[in-house]
């Protein structure tokens, strides 16, 4: 759970830093990757729901998410498939 808490921190912090910077669609495609497996790898480890979906993790999901419609409607086809939506959903 700390492992899993302390990853979604730096990667929300390192958002944060760049806050009124648009996301390189390289930067954005690797994010998404990290965040969706590490959501899932730990979901499998039986990390609690509490957990998983913090406060934090809800921060990241966002700005990846608006970070995700920015390239789609700037960059016609440059996440090439990769999106923030869980394919259980």
């Amino acid at each position: 759970q700390q492992w899993y808490s302390g990853s979604m921190k730096v990667i929300s912090m390192w958002l944060a830093d760049r806050l009124d910077l648009q996301l390189h669609v390289y930067q954005l495609k690797t994010l998404i990757k990290i965040v969706k497996k590490t959501y899932r790898d730990f979901r499998l480890q039986g990390v609690l729901e509490g957990t998983l979906n913090s406060k934090t993790y809800d921060t990241v999901h966002s700005r990846l998410t608006v970070e995700e419609a920015t390239v789609s409607v700037t960059d016609a086809g440059g996440l090439q498939g990769i999106t923030m939506k869980d394919s259980d959903e």
